[in-house]
């Protein structure tokens, strides 16, 4: 079955070409995106994704619609989940570009455009992963540390050259360090240690995503009595550390098994996947 899309506000099935050569999160990733995950049919956590939407057109300088509210896009998603049929899990993929045409970097047309798409995902609820991964430090390339690192920008080629760094190791996912040499994340979730019953999280000063997951975690901790703090994470951390778990919006919660020859267990990765399907249940 050919699910559908919605490119700005019209429904299109998803086999058919919509995007002009022109497009300018094409050519140049001029554009965001977020990625929101659906449970019992209904989206989860979506005020936090559309303010760092919001945030995040607003930095890179796009000029917002008036009718651009949470409630547009929370109606246009919702209806997009129904025609497709996700009635249990699933995720949802909201991009935003700039409308421009012309064929340079400036544009005089700083309009949004959006594309939403939505699948059905393996699991209702969020499940952690019943084996932990295998990670690695990429040292290739470092993250600049500057605005625009805490959006999910559609200019992501140093988190593609990653992933394909990872995958070249037989890893599942390699940890990414910024130009200062902290430890920021992985490819796609943010990340945590856990040493004595406490979390420890990059702030989002050292040039981690901003993630929506995490913040959800942090509070969670917090107020299941798990302490939290912020503070710059090295390459030895991980070695002296009793857990590492990364976070995103879509899988919630993964523990890591190994980094390097480190063996590490998931005793707060339980806990903390408990609340946050206690929080969903208390939600829905």
């Amino acid at each position: 079955m050919v699910l559908d899309i919605i490119y700005n506000g019209e429904f299109c099935p998803s086999d058919k070409p919509i995007i002009h050569s022109s497009n300018r999160a094409f050519r140049y990733g001029d554009g965001l995106f977020e990625s929101i995950r659906v449970v019992e049919g209904k989206v989860y956590n979506f005020e936090g994704h559309f303010n760092r939407l919001t945030a995040g057109m607003k930095a890179l300088m796009f000029s917002v619609p008036d009718y651009f509210t949470q409630d547009y896009f929370l109606n246009q998603i919702n209806s997009l989940v129904q025609r497709n049929g996700v009635n249990e899990g699933g995720r949802v993929k909201l991009s935003i570009y700039r409308k421009g045409v012309e064929p340079s970097y400036l544009s005089e047309d700083n309009l949004p455009g959006f594309v939403i798409e939505a699948l059905p995902y393996a699991n209702n609820q969020f499940q952690l992963n019943p084996e932990g991964i295998d990670i690695d430090l990429f040292n290739e390339m470092h993250k600049p540390i500057n605005d625009y690192s805490v959006y999910k920008t559609s200019n992501a080629f140093f988190y593609v050259h990653a992933s394909l760094k990872a995958h070249e190791k037989g890893l599942k996912d390699v940890l990414l360090i910024n130009e200062k040499g902290g430890i920021i994340e992985s490819t796609n979730s943010n990340f945590f240690i856990v040493s004595n019953g406490v979390l420890y999280t990059p702030p989002l000063s050292e040039g981690c995503v901003g993630g929506t997951m995490r913040m959800k975690i942090i509070n969670l901790a917090i107020a299941n009595g798990i302490k939290v703090y912020e503070c710059t994470i090295s390459p030895q951390h991980l070695l002296s550390c009793d857990e590492i778990i990364l976070t995103n919006a879509i899988q919630g919660i993964k523990w890591v098994s190994s980094y390097r020859t480190k063996r590490f267990f998931h005793k707060v990765s339980d806990l903390l996947i408990q609340f946050l399907n206690e929080d969903v249940a208390a939600n829905y």
